[in-house]
């Protein structure tokens, strides 16, 4: 993208607030918020900070893909209905502070009609649509940007057309927008998180809770028990195949002390499991061939320059391609020394030669995939907040920028079945962030 098109709008300050992804607003209950008061608070603590300050908001501050019942500055207005507290708060701390707020894909709209400039200063927001900010401190550049015209399926074919559309505003507006509207026919609303999943887990995310929130006990209780077996029979077809290999005496899963003391008992157990490791053996007999068919199948899709990973780079997952996209900035903008970007929703700060890229990650839940301890049931997603910010200021003659993570416990949500499934397992932690990190002026 033509760096033409980066801004250099707005005086110099002596410190700067960066935050993303807030996405507010969408169908049902997307409109929900769960960092409201949190939000608000940390408006309020900026109140106090002088007008010398600025924040900017780097994009996806509303969920406008997301909100199809209705269309152009109404969107707005529908989102401020909901969430009145927060663009009251918007407004108070505008009046001491700027307040900048740039365009992402799922807000695009507001770099298509000039109207949403007007609506949104009635709140002391200063709307900048370009594709790239620049603020000066210390004779270096701070760079900031969305991050979308780095990712191919998100990223508009002709930016300012609001009919220039990704393949990722379908997607979103299909799948997000659609199943939202059905979340409150849910045994708990969880249809509401679907935003918080990479699109390449929506169909693993969704199994996981037709298992463990949608299906009758009955029937859970009967699959999680056959699957259990299946668990116990392949442990026990390995041993089986090891002691006519001459490797081990007995198999000790079937004849064992334990087993022996049950009599009646445990004759019925060995005799399922028996059953259940022909099953098991006739299951890998079957899945040889079809082996050889998913081969050849993406095999096949390779030639038509298609892959099982088309999902995936939809969602534009992965740090590649931004860490390449600031590296072509700094070689361009020898001057830079802070690359900022959203969208990804993964927060991170790396330096690299004297220079800093952070990705400003999001206030929206996250739910990580846990993969179960016991058998084949379905993986449990765990929420979790990273509500954050990046400050950066001028400190004895050097940028500082400080990483600020405020602490937020989601409600419980999991069930006594997911827990015990997961136990002594949790979500990777967050990749750690330097409270403050240091790089020099330009002398």
């Amino acid at each position: 993208m033509a760096e033409a098109a980066a801004s250099e709008a707005g005086r110099a300050a002596p410190d700067y607030y960066f935050l993303s992804d807030l996405h507010l607003g969408g169908d049902g209950a997307l409109q929900h918020c769960d960092f409201a008061a949190e939000f608000i608070a940390f408006l309020r603590a900026l109140e106090d900070k002088g007008t010398d300050s600025e924040l900017i908001i780097g994009g996806d501050t509303f969920g406008f893909w997301e909100l199809t019942t209705v269309e152009g500055i109404a969107r707005f207005d529908e989102i401020v209905r909901h969430h009145q507290a927060i663009f009251d708060q918007l407004k108070a701390t505008g009046e001491r502070i700027r307040i900048t707020v740039m365009v992402g894909n799922h807000d695009y709209d507001l770099a298509c009609d000039p109207a949403f400039a007007e609506r949104l200063a009635r709140y002391n927001l200063h709307l900048d649509t370009s594709i790239s900010l620049k603020r000066q401190m210390l004779g270096r550049t701070i760079w900031i940007e969305h991050g979308q015209q780095a990712d191919p399926f998100n990223a508009s074919p002709d930016y300012g057309n609001r009919y220039a559309l990704p393949v990722g505003y379908y997607i979103t507006e299909t799948i997000v927008a659609g199943t939202s509207r059905h979340s409150e026919f849910g045994r708990g609303n969880w249809l509401k998180d679907i935003r918080s999943v990479a699109t390449d887990q929506i169909p693993d995310w969704v199994v996981s809770n037709y298992f463990y929130r949608e299906m009758a006990w009955v029937v859970r209780g009967v699959i999680s028990v056959f699957l259990l077996l299946i668990t116990v029979a392949a442990i026990a077809l390995v041993a089986e195949l090891a002691r006519r290999a001459g490797l081990i005496d007995a198999n000790y899963i079937l004849r064992n002390p334990f087993v022996r003391s049950l009599g009646f008992v445990g004759n019925i157990f060995v005799a399922i499991i028996a059953v259940n490791m022909m099953i098991l053996f006739f299951m890998l007999v079957m899945a040889i061939p079809g082996a050889v068919v998913l081969h050849d199948i993406k095999r096949t899709l390779s030639r038509f320059r298609l892959s099982f990973g088309g999902v995936e780079s939809i969602e534009g997952l992965g740090s590649d391609v931004y860490l390449a996209r600031a590296r072509q900035v700094f070689a361009e903008h020898p001057e830079t020394a802070v690359y900022l970007f959203g969208h990804t929703h993964d927060a991170f700060l790396i330096e690299e030669d004297g220079r800093v890229i952070a990705n400003m990650g999001t206030w929206l839940k996250i739910l990580h995939r846990v993969p179960v301890r016991f058998g084949y049931l379905p993986a449990v997603y765990y929420p979790s907040f990273r509500l954050n910010y990046f400050h950066i200021a001028e400190e004895n003659g050097e940028i500082a920028i400080h990483y600020v993570d405020r602490p937020k416990t989601p409600e419980r949500e999991l069930g006594w079945l997911q827990r015990i499934l997961t136990f002594g397992r949790k979500p990777p932690a967050p990749r750690p962030i330097p409270a403050r990190t240091t790089l020099s002026g330009r002398s």
